[in-house]
């Protein structure tokens, strides 16, 4: 199989010697870069004291929380068709790093940069029978490497959006080798599949087995326990829940909010943002006395349920969602993307987004099925009055709003099992061993 080019070396290295500078102007970055400083050194000790040759390693990667859950969910439906293997877990953001730490594995750290030496010297160590990205991480000098030595390399969830840089020029041409290394890939649509095939994976070897994402929002549903106390602080009347917002979300909710109150004045908005900082916190509290709505109250405060609930942690949205009687989920005003739809939609909640949602394939189904109101372009006025009416018509059409959240449960109903088919899959690649190669043949 042909081995990475110099180009992407190159940039590679740009990258990890940029690394240290970058940091000083982001958290993220600098975190990041300090983990994965020594993320080598601590794999390969591991390896030293507990790695045992006699049992079959499987090791997963998986960029960030959202690929992290749905390596979660297919990792628990392997782990009993493979159960003498030992696992390893890898990240490449920091905010993966309280994922990590939870997961049933053997050993679990930061990625390091994809760089020849530090993949031979991890390789070498965790000799790994089986490794699997999660979604669409896959880094090209660790899956030709892992391939040169025998070891099968596999995708799931596979997930191409249109508009990704990968599929132009040049990034397709210097992630291609990393994506013809692959043993076997499943996709979660037909149209993934195809655009897998168009980065380089060979066609035979792409399967179309759904979302493991379903499997995983689900499961989590089903964990929280029916007194937990942050369902009762949305609970008694209709009440918004409104998930992971950006400050453009918020403007458009507060407005909406406000109007809602004139009609429905036992209405409640409860507002998860994404990045609950001091500042944005304090900016949300100015942004609503300016719609003269009541002072919102924090959850570190809160003691009952209240109009308007400001959540001031992390980490809780998805149980918060069970609390309520709709869903509005952000990211759809801004470039970085929708953030879950499927969360709510597993409560059996109709679910509310900005116009931006082209990039989720979870959102899409949901316009679908009916059980979702997409909010049109056209600046913050026009969509406040858009969500007005679909918040004012869930209030006033019980029926109407109860029914169009079965529809959106029945959505994530359908999407389940994917978690288990990837996993046969997977299993199916252990049982099938490659020959091994020279530790040298990807040089």
């Amino acid at each position: 199989m042909p081995p990475t080019s110099l180009p992407y070396r190159a940039l590679v290295r740009l990258g990890a010697a940029l690394a240290p500078a970058l940091g000083m102007a982001s958290a993220k970055v600098r975190e990041g870069h300090c983990g994965r400083r020594e993320a080598e050194f601590r794999l390969v000790r591991w390896a030293g004291t507990s790695r045992d040759p006699g049992r079959p390693l499987v090791w997963f990667h998986a960029s960030s929380v959202g690929e992290g859950l749905q390596a979660e969910s297919v990792l628990g439906e392997l782990r009993p068709l493979l159960p003498g293997a030992q696992y390893v877990y890898t990240h490449f953001s920091p905010s993966a790093a309280a994922l990590a730490s939870r997961l049933p594995v053997d050993v679990a750290d930061y990625l390091p940069y994809d760089l020849p030496g530090p993949a031979d010297r991890l390789l070498g160590a965790l000799a790994p029978d089986l490794l699997v990205f999660s979604k669409l991480d896959l880094w090209p000098e660790l899956a030709t490497r892992a391939a040169a030595r025998g070891a099968a390399v596999a995708i799931v969830a596979g997930t191409v959006s249109p508009r990704s840089g990968r599929l132009r020029w040049p990034a397709r041409r210097l992630l291609r080798p990393g994506y013809a290394a692959v043993t076997a890939a499943g996709a979660i649509s037909e149209a993934d599949a195809k655009r897998l095939e168009r980065l380089g994976v060979p066609g035979g070897r792409v399967q179309v087995l759904g979302d493991p994402r379903f499997d995983s929002v689900a499961a989590k549903v089903r964990a929280v326990e029916p007194d937990e106390p942050l369902l009762r602080l949305g609970r008694g009347a209709p009440t918004m829940i409104a998930g992971s917002t950006w400050p453009a979300d918020e403007a458009v909710l507060l407005d909406a909010f406000a109007r809602v109150r004139e009609r429905h004045p036992d209405a409640r908005l409860v507002l998860v943002p994404h990045e609950p900082t001091a500042a944005h916190l304090s900016a949300i509290e100015g942004e609503a006395s300016r719609a003269g709505l009541p002072p919102p109250v924090r959850l570190s405060s809160a003691r009952a349920p209240v109009p308007l609930l400001l959540v001031d942690r992390v980490g809780v949205l998805a149980t918060i969602y069970g609390g309520g009687t709709m869903a509005y989920v952000g990211g759809g005003f801004g470039r970085a993307g929708l953030h879950s739809v499927l969360e709510p939609a597993a409560w059996g909640l109709p679910v509310t987004f900005g116009p931006r949602w082209g990039d989720s394939r979870d959102a899409g189904l949901l316009l679908e099925a009916n059980a979702a109101v997409a909010l049109p372009a056209g600046g913050r006025r026009v969509a406040a009055a858009a969500l007005v009416e679909s918040w004012g018509g869930w209030i006033r059409g019980e029926p109407l709003r109860a029914a169009a959240g079965e529809r959106a449960g029945e959505v994530v109903r359908r999407g389940q099992g994917a978690a288990r088919r990837s996993a046969e899959m997977l299993a199916g690649l252990t049982s099938s061993p490659l020959p091994r190669m020279s530790r040298h043949a990807a040089r």
